[in-house]
């Protein structure tokens, strides 16, 4: 049925409001990270995370029992599923279906999920985190590059996304290499160790297209209370530094990466189509970013277009992670409109926690 043209406006307005909301949020965190980097939020403990298990996949198995060992999570909050052949998607009745399972056995205290396995990554156009998260959204695989659902989270003050929103957040941990998973949970530990001198990079690249979040990025400076500077450059490349705590440009490929020391705890994104098809190859995957030495990253799973609210929001992203917030939820604060979006890493990792 096709709907009438007052319904039609009314939808239309609608998003139009939601997208200014957006924006002055956005633009209204521009200075944000100074003025709140000291206020110790609590992050998200271990009590709060579930993780689930992919016992059809002998990785998943062996990096979630690493993962429950490190982060003390405790057995109630493990989940064990049965996903065979390692699929890149599933259908949205399938994640219907895992989803069920993974909630049925999950208490209200519960406010975040983090699934262990590198694919399944998408449903359909959504990435697997976003779909499980806020429900599969078919019309924006209709049009791919039409505006997504805003997130209630977006920016929020919540702590207790479950709670307050009805929405357990999600993250992917990656387990190609059963040992590069172990390292990167290692990273994720050490970085609630303590604070570590680190700057926050910021790229404006050569790939126009692909620079819509420049206009968020922190003023360059100094953070004294979080030994923490930010700068902001005109460079396609970053190279031979060894101190980054946040690294977001704006690249197909990102290259260089090896050349990088990355913190205990350190956050690192690319805007670009498809970095969220973790095994594709078009383009750079997120996990290259993992492999680097990052401890969280996000990428798309299906041609976004490049709508900044799509991506991590760097004032927002900067703002709630030196504000306490551990990585997954100051990841999915940041974006505005997550549904093609996948995020990936070790969600407890928080070095400016509350201690």
């Amino acid at each position: 049925m096709r709907p009438t043209l007052h319904a039609y406006l009314g939808a239309r307005l609608r998003a139009f409001l939601l997208c200014c909301l957006s924006l002055l949020c956005a633009a209204g965190a521009l200075h944000a990270p100074y003025a709140l980097a000291a206020t110790g939020a609590s992050a998200l403990t271990p009590r709060q995370l579930a993780i689930v298990i992919n016992d059809d996949d002998p990785s998943s198995v062996a990096v979630g029992a690493y993962y429950r060992k490190r982060r003390a999570i405790p057995a109630a909050n493990v989940v064990h599923v049965r996903i065979p052949g390692k699929p890149r998607t599933i259908s949205p009745a399938r994640l219907r279906l895992l989803k069920g399972e993974i909630d049925s056995q999950l208490g209200p205290d519960i406010q975040a999920v983090l699934m262990v396995w590198t694919a399944p990554y998408a449903v359909d156009c959504n990435s697997i985190t976003s779909a499980y998260t806020l429900g599969f959204d078919g019309s924006q695989c209709a049009k791919t590059c039409a505006a997504g659902q805003p997130s209630p989270y977006f920016n929020s003050k919540s702590a207790r996304p479950y709670t307050d929103h009805q929405m357990r957040i999600s993250m992917l941990l990656p387990t190609e290499s059963v040992q590069g998973a172990k390292d990167l949970i290692d990273r994720g530990v050490a970085a609630g160790f303590r604070t570590v001198p680190a700057t926050a990079y910021y790229l404006a690249t050569s790939e126009k297209a692909r620079n819509t979040r420049a206009g968020f990025f922190p003023r360059p400076g100094r953070i004294p209370g979080r030994r923490l500077a930010t700068r902001v450059m005109q460079a396609d490349v970053l190279e031979g530094a060894k101190d980054v705590l946040v690294y977001q440009t704006g690249m197909a490929q990102v290259p260089k990466l090896e050349t990088l020391g990355f913190v205990p705890g350190a956050l690192a994104d690319h805007l670009t189509s498809l970095g969220g098809d973790l095994l594709g190859t078009s383009q750079m995957s997120s996990l290259r970013w993992l492999e680097a030495g990052a401890t969280a990253s996000y990428g798309t799973v299906s041609e976004p277009c490049n709508h900044w609210q799509k991506f991590p929001n760097p004032s927002v992203l900067l703002r709630h992670y030196l504000s306490g917030n551990s990585a997954i939820e100051a990841y999915w604060k940041s974006v505005a409109w997550p549904t093609q979006g996948l995020f990936i890493g070790e969600p407890l990792a928080a070095p400016y926690r509350s201690r």
